[in-house]
């Protein structure tokens, strides 16, 4: 991959190819799109990490990096926006399946599958004349009718759930749902011996394009990694690869991956890094043999993403020797920020933690141990941005983003525009021809597309403002232009709205409220507004709590909730 890149980066033109004269290079333009599950914004090197992803780093460095691409502060309400282009409210993941609610139970948009009220991106593609392939986590529906292979896409193997073990002994991740369900092409299957979820999922599809590819028609390749989400586990040779890299601890890491984006041009020189949660135990007030788990958590996570960087890398030079490079669109994106919380406070986990698996630390990430890597690497994951997944904060939110258009494009662009996970389909439909999605589709009713296509800010044109919002467990917000306004229960908030200058203030640090009351009124009337336009029904923090998966987080025993 790396030469092939490296020639289309040299012989880069000036300005980026508009989706017309993409269609006149070729009709239609394949799409690969890759989603990786819990990766930190700063975690690939492009983005400004240590972690070795040479791969990535070079698909950054012929594309273009989007440092302002926001998803859902969790992965299936992500998942159905992006396969929808409508918020998740709307198209079926209110609230996460397991989550779920009674109150919000039985309202339309609250069906905890991708509901059928939307036209999906594959469904439309196929219809358009596209071969439709996914590999991995699906989470979007459980049974066979709410599976890939019903909702548009004509080859698949899915992970049913939100998470399983990596290797192949088909364990899920909570303790009341043991069993891993994987479907190919909808059937429930057991899993090969030797399955590995990473390496898995990129052999089977190079293998899926490879049986179609005489039919000489474009392709839509959904890859959706389970990596790098808990429990972490690597191949033994990445595990070995990363032994000892993480001995200076937290902070260190952090500063250090801080001054890198800054170079890179990431973020500004001005913006520091939020500071991390003070509940919760520094690097130095940890005890020595704390610190060795500690840092051997994160060397897991790192060998999990630079496997995935490995394989992604096996994908691209293969598609090139197929001849199927040059005209294939390349998106790759993390499904929400990084993953902070500890799985061990959902109901039953700590005692199943310690009755089924070996986690001594000669064992960890390895097969029958279960590791995750909790909140302090999680904040060095999200650096320079507050809190992580499950939250509306910036870390939760904003997620590392790189794409790469057939043709000629300024090498190594990054693009600072506001972008958000509904307009992946709108994009991907205008590169490949296809003008309106219009209802009924299929003889049913669908809602309409709310997201934009991202090409013209790709080449530089300026946004219309919009205002986006988002909810999810009872945590709020609304964003337009540079202005968001923001709702956390104590103590990650105070449970008041607060208002935020994003442009002076990425990080969230100054509440603005009291001191521009005429802002954050006219983004509370927006807030409004998204609660009527999609049919929310907020959660409650508190009953959140109760049922167990408020999103708490815990180092050492001392927690945050």
């Amino acid at each position: 991959m790396k030469s092939r890149l490296s020639i289309l980066r040299k012989t880069a033109a000036a300005a980026l190819l508009t989706s017309a004269s993409l269609a006149s290079a070729a009709e239609k333009p394949n799409i690969l799109l890759i989603v990786a599950d819990d990766l930190g914004y700063s975690d690939i090197g492009a983005f400004g990490g240590e972690i070795e992803t040479p791969n990535l780093d070079e698909l950054a460095s012929s594309g273009i990096r989007l440092t302002d691409f926001h998803t859902a502060p969790t992965c299936s309400p992500t998942r159905s926006m992006l396969l929808s282009g409508t918020d998740s409210h709307q198209a079926g993941l209110g609230n996460m399946a397991e989550l779920l609610q009674p109150e919000q139970k039985g309202k339309p948009g609250y069906e905890g599958y991708l509901n059928t009220a939307v036209a999906t991106l594959p469904e439309v593609l196929r219809d358009n004349g596209y071969n439709t392939y996914m590999v991995g986590k699906w989470h979007l529906g459980r049974s066979e009718d709410k599976s890939p292979a019903s909702r548009g896409f004509d080859k698949s193997f899915a992970l049913i759930q939100g998470g399983a073990s990596h290797f192949d002994d088909q364990r899920a991740i909570i303790g009341k749902d043991p069993k891993a369900i994987y479907r190919d092409n909808g059937k429930s299957v057991e899993l090969p011996k030797g399955f590995f979820s990473t390496d898995y999922y990129t052999d089977l599809m190079m293998q899926y394009i490879d049986e179609d590819l005489d039919e000489n028609k474009p392709f839509f390749a959904y890859v959706a990694y389970t990596a790098p989400h808990w429990p972490l586990q690597a191949p033994e040779a990445y595990l070995k690869k990363y032994e000892g890299k993480y001995e200076q601890g937290y902070e260190q890491v952090r500063q250090a991956r801080l001054k890198r984006m800054q170079a890179m041009g990431i973020i500004d020189a001005s913006v520091t890094a939020h500071t991390p949660l003070t509940q919760l135990p520094r690097w130095e007030e940890l005890t020595d043999e704390q610190r060795r788990f500690e840092a051997r958590r994160m060397e897991i996570y790192a060998a999990m993403v630079d496997n995935m960087d490995h394989n992604i890398g096996r994908l691209i030079d293969w598609l090139d020797t197929k001849g199927e490079l040059d005209n294939t669109v390349i998106m790759f994106m993390s499904d929400n920020g990084a993953d902070g919380n500890s799985p061990e406070v959902l109901p039953g986990n700590k005692a199943w933690f310690a009755s089924e698996y070996d986690n001594s630390f000669e064992n960890l990430g390895r097969p029958n141990s279960y590791v995750w890597y909790g909140a302090q690497w999680g904040q060095v994951s999200a650096t320079p941005f507050p809190l992580f997944k499950g939250f509306p904060s910036q870390g939760g939110l904003v997620t590392p983003a790189i794409v790469r258009l057939p043709g000629e494009q300024p090498a190594g662009q990054i693009n600072q525009s506001f972008i958000h996970v509904k307009d992946v389909m709108p994009t991907f439909l205008e590169l490949a021809g296809i003008k309106d999605v219009s209802s009924p589709y299929n003889g049913r009713e669908v809602l309409p597309i709310q997201g934009r296509s991202m090409l013209p800010l790709l080449k530089g044109d300026q946004a219309e403002e919009r205002a986006i919002g988002w909810e999810l467990f009872g945590r709020s917000a609304v964003r337009k232009g540079d202005w968001k306004i923001r709702l956390l229960e104590p103590p990650y908030g105070d449970g008041e709205w607060q208002l935020f200058n994003l442009k002076n203030d990425p990080t969230e640090r100054h509440n603005l409220a009291w001191q521009e009351p005429e802002k954050l009124a006219e983004l509370l009337t927006d807030w409004e507004a998204y609660v009527r336009d999609n049919g929310v029904f907020p959660s409650d923090p508190e009953k959140m709590k109760k049922i167990g998966y408020s999103f708490t987080t815990c180092v050492f025993g001392r927690c945050v909730e």
